[in-house]
Parts: C-alpha cells; structure tokens; sequence
C-alpha cells in the first residue's frame, strides 16, 4: 500500500475533521483498487497538491502516467470533463476518470512548475499562450461562471458593509460595475479557473501543460486577473508595483489575444475579492501574523492601482 504524506493527511484532517479522518483510513485501499483495475504499476514517491495525492506509474500502453486521487470536493467535479474537452490541447492527457471517487489516471509531466522561471515576462508569456490554447467551446454541463454573478455581487456589497478595509468607494463600486457589466454576459468558452504558475508544468509531449483545471464556462479573460493575483510576492518586490502589475495584463492580453480593459477590470476585481477574503479567511501563504498583514495591505493597494485607468 501507499504511503499518504504526513503533511497531507494533516491538513486534510485540519480541513474537513472527521470526514477527512475516514477518507484518509480509506485512500490507501482505494489507491489499490483503482492501480489493480486500470493496470498500474506504482513509479516513485507520492506527492500532493491542495486536497488530493499523486501517484506516479506505468502503465503498458502509456508508460509513464500519474494517478490523482482527491477528497470529494465540488470544486473538482468537473476537472475530468475539462481535459476530455481540451484532448490534450495546452492541457496534460486523460487516460482514465472515476467520478465516483475523484480519481482520474494522467498524463506524467515533470515536478518542474512554470513558477520556477525567474523571468515574470517568460512567465506570464507562457501562461498567456496556455490560456489561449485552452478556450475552445465549453461542452454542455459545466458551471457557467455568469450563474456565479448575482452571488459574486451580493458577497461583495456584504464584505464591503461588514469589513474594515482601506480601499476607496470607487474601488468597490468598479469591481462592483465588473459583476454586473461582464460577470452576467460572458462567452461559453472553457477556461481553467485557477490558472497560475503552479498549475503549468514542464513536459516532454509539449513544453509546457496545464493541469488542475476548475473546468469553468467563461471569458478568458478571467484567467488574467487570477495569474496576476498569484503573482502577489513578485509584486510586492517589484521596485514600482504599479508598473509591473501593468507590464503582466499587458503581456498576458497581448500573447493571450484578449481585450486589455477586459483583463484588467477582471484582475481588479480578483483584487478585490482577495482583499476581502483575505480579511475573512486568510490567504493560501498566510493564515495570521505579520504576511497576512503585509498581504491583504497588498490586496487594497492592488485594487487601487488596478481601478485607475479601469
């Protein structure tokens, strides 16, 4: 049997308590199962994302391949369906799905993430030309991100009323003016959802492949202001913040081939969603202490800068 790492099992029990213990019990066995039925051998170490377990094996008709096993979320229902639509496209190969129990068997690509370029233009260049490649009609039966709109709106006017923040009435009420003016009409194009360097890996098929898709109907354009927020640390070294968050949406709008103002008012209203989030929850890099501080301080200061010439 696997051996589930011990940095995963703790989050995971942090996160979902009991439900999180049972399924962790139960994930070597399933693990088994599923290597047994799609004709796997286990190749190396598990390793892990946010809430599922990589396997690396081989299989005789493919060679080399990867399992991916996750806890039951709703924000991976749809991850399978994004790869079948895209067939490899910009996006690692799926060779086997069970819905059942979040498993999907995948094309192997190198533990090499695009976030380990150093060079931000190569960077977002790279990301920009994925996201191109990855919006091609959306196949009935994925979450269309206008549905998300009125619920995006009222969140917003509910963090603005019960939050201390530092951003401007005119921050809000742009990212405010965005729900309502692109977030209730958008195109029926399949985008990632959760497109950052992390989430691009190097390849041997192509350079580089995207993997851990939310499978979202959308504007492509949304995917912009999601690199841009993962960028946040770069920013925050950047001499002239508000220079380099411009140099991103124009270099990811240009190789993308996407409307600048689009980009842009998608990536101000991440920021300002982050920006209240961030003061709710915490961030990914940071839960408390002196970052979360320094973070959401870079969420407002993001929000304003990105309004500007919105």
């Amino acid at each position: 049997m696997i051996a589930v790492p011990d940095t995963f099992s703790r989050t995971t029990v942090e996160r979902e308590g009991e439900r999180g213990v049972v399924w962790l019990a139960e994930l070597p066995g399933l693990v088994d199962e599923l290597l047994e039925r799609w004709g796997c051998v286990p190749e190396g170490d598990v390793t892990h994302g946010g809430i599922g377990i990589v396997v690396p094996v081989r299989r005789q008709a493919e060679g080399s391949a990867v399992l991916k096993v996750s806890f039951p979320h709703p924000g991976n229902v749809h991850e399978p369906d994004a790869f079948v639509a895209w067939g490899g496209r910009g996006a690692v190969l799926l060779y086997e799905r069970e819905n059942e129990n979040f498993a999907m068997l995948l094309e192997r690509a190198y533990a090499s993430p695009l976030s380990e370029v150093e060079d931000t233009d190569e960077v977002v260049t790279v990301a920009a030309r994925i996201s191109r490649r990855l919006a091609v009609p959306a196949p009935p039966g994925l979450p269309r991100l206008r549905e998300r709109a009125g619920t995006w709106e009222e969140q917003l006017r509910r963090d603005d009323g019960e939050l201390a923040h530092a951003m401007s009435r005119y921050a809000v009420d742009a990212a405010a003016a965005t729900i309502r003016e692109l977030g209730a009409v958008q195109p029926d194009v399949l985008i990632h959802g959760d497109l950052h360097a992390r989430n691009i890996l190097r390849a041997d098929r192509e350079p580089w492949l995207a993997v851990d898709p939310k499978g979202y109907a959308g504007d492509p354009a949304y995917d912009g202001g999601t690199l841009l927020k993962s960028r946040a640390l770069k920013l925050l070294e950047a001499d002239d913040m508000r220079r380099a968050a411009h140099r991103i949406l124009d270099v990811f709008a240009e190789a993308a081939e996407l409307d600048r103002v689009r980009v842009q008012r998608w990536a101000q209203l991440h920021a300002v969603q982050a920006a209240f989030s961030g003061r709710r929850h915490g961030f990914r890099l940071a839960r408390g202490g002196a970052l979360l501080d320094r973070l959401t301080e870079f969420a407002d200061r993001l929000a304003e800068l990105l309004t500007e010439r919105v």
